[in-house]
């Protein structure tokens, strides 16, 4: 009978300790399972940032190597675009069959790196101003400012090229006055976004009849 309940109380001792394992192991398993739930979300953030910011920096540079591609391409232009302005001498005053009408001829040429006259599309702006003779700033009023004139389609660049003049030519109506000298400015916006402007001077009395 002793020896029964013995065996009874070790039974009924190993079954506590099991039980309080037992616990043990789910208090563990519950603290386990709150770290991993707060931690988890932490660090799938972190992943994804770092994986959509190597993406987009793959895409960045994809961009800038493919706009260095474009700025090298046309670098290589660089010295076929006009770099000066150059008015021919032929320009002047000439008289139109009516004593009362005149007008201005004016021939243009655009010079590149190498000081070739070249075609380019553009867009020219035609200003005159009255000289003011003896004076640090020559231009005096402006008299007058034609439209401008756009080059950039082909066919209408071609209307005013003078191939055997390698020039541009412009008809620019205007009576001038009597003994006036005036200062012709010229002004060509360029493709890649330059402006080149020259000057002539330019007088009624050197006029000739068309």
């Amino acid at each position: 009978m002793a020896i029964c309940l013995i065996k009874i109380y070790k039974v009924e001792k190993l079954n506590g300790k099991n039980k309080i394992n037992r616990m043990k192991l789910e208090r563990g398993f519950k603290v386990k399972f709150k770290i991993i739930n707060k931690v988890f979300p932490v660090l799938f953030s972190v992943f994804f940032l770092l994986t959509t910011g190597c993406e987009q920096g793959g895409e960045s540079s994809k961009i800038s190597d493919r706009s260095n591609n474009e700025k090298e391409k046309f670098s290589v232009y660089a010295d076929y675009c006009p770099k000066e302005i150059d008015i021919i001498p032929l320009t002047g005053f000439v008289k139109l069959g009516d004593a009362q009408q005149s007008q201005i001829n004016l021939y243009v040429s655009l010079l590149d790196s190498f000081s070739s006259e070249i075609k380019s599309p553009c867009v020219f702006r035609f200003e005159l101003y009255e000289k003011v003779q003896r004076s640090a700033e020559p231009k005096g009023k402006r008299v007058v400012i034609w439209p401008d004139i756009d080059l950039t389609e082909p066919a209408v660049n071609n209307q005013y090229w003078r191939n055997f003049l390698r020039a541009y030519e412009f008809n620019l109506p205007f009576v001038p006055a009597s003994n006036q000298i005036y200062i012709l400015e010229v002004t060509c916006s360029c493709p890649n976004g330059k402006r080149l402007t020259s000057d002539f001077t330019i007088s009624a009395q050197n006029s000739s009849s068309s």
